[in-house]
């Protein structure tokens, strides 16, 4: 007898091939979700990482050409940003992302050239920019050769001011225009030395420091505090990082300062210390957890929130430290001022004379002789400047910060919040908010795409911030609040810029809010759900209003996807008594089944919770696809294969779609 032959039919034929396509295109997915750098996956629950991940890429003017340096400037009395790059100030219109062309447009030649000069140095990039009485002043490298141009509707003036612009824009430089008087940190000679803090133009005289104050210094920021009451007494706070002069093997070759000059001070008397600061004094400036002396000493970006109160005028300092961790600090000048006035001088031991060194006095020509070479041979500060937190940083992570902004924000109750927002190597914005003793990382935006930030400008009245790249510039909108679409989510959120009304948007007197904790009992029974039973995340969405339902075979590999909304909640499946914990890949969270049985088939709901706030952020029916068995038989039809084949094409367009959404 001869043995039987099977002749399989189609239906057959499709399901070994449905089977092996979901179990390839599985595994296919699976090794490159997982041969993906895991270290970047952000870890469900933690309260150290954004809340809110937005990963599109934001959208920005490009310029012509990259630009290895930019710098940007906005007069506080004027709507209008300055951008300044090789050859070329713009100014940018921030609400409609472009360029004004009108008269402050300007084209700057290189007016000579050096020998020295190498075809990079002979670019006339733009390094200054400031406000010059009622002129604008724009200062760049000019080819080796530094130059100054007050610019105006009559025309434009040049200057040859040395110590305003270095000599290339690599070198370290900084700017201040202040009450009249411009103060500027730039070398003197080519090769980057003589670099010091001077005034060099304005109404008072032009005054400098003594050589041996600092150790090849890096100048980071300097800012006016004002002082309504006592204006004689104000001081110009510089911030720097020095070599350090403590040669200890275990001594970090680097430390961070802060240091001080009185905005009256017109230097010494003639023949002795004359055109020199008579009142310059500084003192180390801490920043990590001094109980095991463990610091943070490379001061990266400085931001200053001015106050009424001069003494409750606060410093955003960021650091960087050689075990890869950056870290904010935050310091009150009342601080910063009670070691100025009360601590002793480094290597002086003596009767401190009167006027005490660093004393602010209408003319400073007249100081006696004991109190000035205190100030030229002992400016250093015995005792250190503490952060407001004493005992460790505001705020520690392991991302690569280097620049630093801060916005003062009011509130739905009045109360006025900080928000720190801060700016990574690989082009991202992190927007922290300072409520009490603890950060809350509200959200991460991605600005660029592995382009590290030149420059960044905060715009607190329209709520949006500038940032600067080689390649474009981009403005990202601090009001984001149509990402929220609950009350719960919008108070979750914890963002002073955002509150609850009938929708979340700009904050509004009276609107909903809990910004210290996010508790979302706040939120009136009209306006949430029951927080204490699963519920439709968005009940008008059109993405959760449907049950996705899907047939699956038996005996194939099959995951669900469900999207990650906020990456301090925990994510579940539930099945109907079951729940199973979520498989995080990124901005995905998964439920894998190895192999479809009896038991696998019914609703799987994604179910997230935050706090004491639960919801269903997808639903999922999975249904059993049904097939013939194969039968014996002699013939088969091509026409059947050719339909049944074709009809494989959506699983596999289904599959590839689900590969991409991870």
């Amino acid at each position: 007898m001869r043995p039987t032959r099977y002749i399989y039919t189609i239906p057959y034929l499709e399901r070994k091939m449905t089977r092996f396509l979901v179990n390839f295109y599985l595994f296919l997915s699976l090794t490159l979700v997982f041969s993906a750098d895991l270290k970047e996956i952000p870890i469900l629950g933690s309260k150290n990482i954004p809340r809110l991940l937005t990963e599109e890429i934001m959208a920005g003017l490009y310029y012509r050409v990259r630009q290895n340096h930019s710098v940007f400037f906005k007069p506080e009395d004027s709507e209008d940003l300055y951008v300044g790059v090789t050859d070329f100030v713009y100014t940018f219109d921030m609400d409609h992302l472009q360029f004004i062309d009108t008269n402050l447009l300007e084209n700057f030649n290189v007016t000579g050239q050096n020998q020295q000069c190498s075809e990079e140095p002979c670019k006339n990039v733009v390094t200054v920019i400031e406000k010059l009485q009622d002129k604008l002043l724009v200062c760049a490298a000019n080819g080796l050769k530094p130059q100054c141009w007050e610019l105006s509707p009559s025309g434009n003036i040049q200057h040859k001011w040395r110590g305003i612009s270095p000599f290339s824009y690599s070198q370290n430089s900084l700017s201040l225009f202040a009450d009249g008087d411009l103060y500027a940190a730039a070398p003197s000679e080519v090769d980057g030395s003589l670099l010091q803090f001077r005034r060099v133009a304005g109404n008072r005289n032009y005054v400098w420091m003594h050589d041996s104050w600092v150790s090849e210094p890096t100048f980071i920021s300097a800012s006016l505090v004002k002082r309504a009451d006592d204006p004689d007494n104000e001081k110009i706070y510089f911030f720097f990082r020095e070599r350090n002069s403590y040669h200890n093997p275990e001594a970090d070759p680097w430390i961070s300062r802060v240091a001080r000059v009185c905005k009256v001070d017109e230097g010494g008397p003639k023949g002795f210390f004359q055109n020199k600061w008579t009142s310059f004094l500084k003192s180390r400036l801490i920043c990590g957890f001094p109980e095991e002396s463990l610091y943070f000493n490379h001061l990266q970006d400085i931001y200053v929130v001015h106050a009424e109160n001069w003494r409750q005028t606060r410093v955003y300092a960021l650091f960087t430290s050689s075990w890869n961790f950056t870290a904010v600090c935050i310091y009150s000048i009342e601080m910063i001022e009670t070691v100025f006035q009360n601590s002793s001088f480094t290597g002086y031991d003596q009767e401190i004379p009167r006027p005490r060194p660093g004393t602010c006095v209408k003319d400073s020509k007249s100081l006696p002789w004991g109190t000035i070479s205190i100030v030229r041979d002992h400016p250093e500060m015995t005792d250190w400047v503490h952060s407001i937190h004493q005992t460790a940083p505001f705020y520690i992570s392991s991302h690569n910060y280097t620049k630093i902004v801060v916005d003062r924000v009011k509130a739905a109750d009045q109360r006025e919040y900080n928000i720190l927002l801060l700016a990574t190597d690989t082009g991202l914005i992190h927007k922290v908010l300072e409520a009490g003793s603890e950060p809350f990382i509200i959200s991460q935006t991605q600005i660029s795409n592995n382009s590290s930030v030149q420059a960044m400008k905060l715009d607190s009245k329209k709520k949006k911030l500038v940032v600067g790249f080689s390649e474009k510039i981009s403005t990202m909108d601090l009001q984001t609040c149509k990402k929220y679409n609950s009350c719960e989510e919008c108070v979750l959120a914890r963002d002073p810029y955002c509150s609850w009304t009938t929708k979340c948007t700009a904050t509004v007197l009276g609107g909903i809010q809990n910004i210290m904790n996010g508790s979302i009992s706040v939120c009136s029974t009209t306006t949430k759900g029951n927080s204490h039973k699963v519920h439709k995340r968005d009940a008008g969405s059109s993405e959760n209003s449907k049950i996705q339902t899907h047939s699956v075979p038996r005996n194939v590999s099959f995951y669900l996807s469900c999207p990650i909304h906020s990456y301090h909640a925990v994510y579940n499946w539930k099945h109907h008594d079951k729940t199973s914990p979520c498989l995080q890949m990124h901005s995905n969270c998964l439920h894998l089944i190895p192999s479809m049985n009896q038991e696998h088939y019914g609703t799987y709901d994604c179910v997230s919770t935050e706090k004491d706030y639960t919801k269903v952020v997808n639903t999922y029916e999975l249904k059993e696809t049904i097939y013939p068995e194969p039968r014996k038989d002699s013939k088969t039809s091509s026409t059947q294969i050719e339909n049944s084949a074709s009809s494989l094409v959506p699983l596999v367009i289904w599959l590839t779609l689900l590969i991409a959404a991870l």
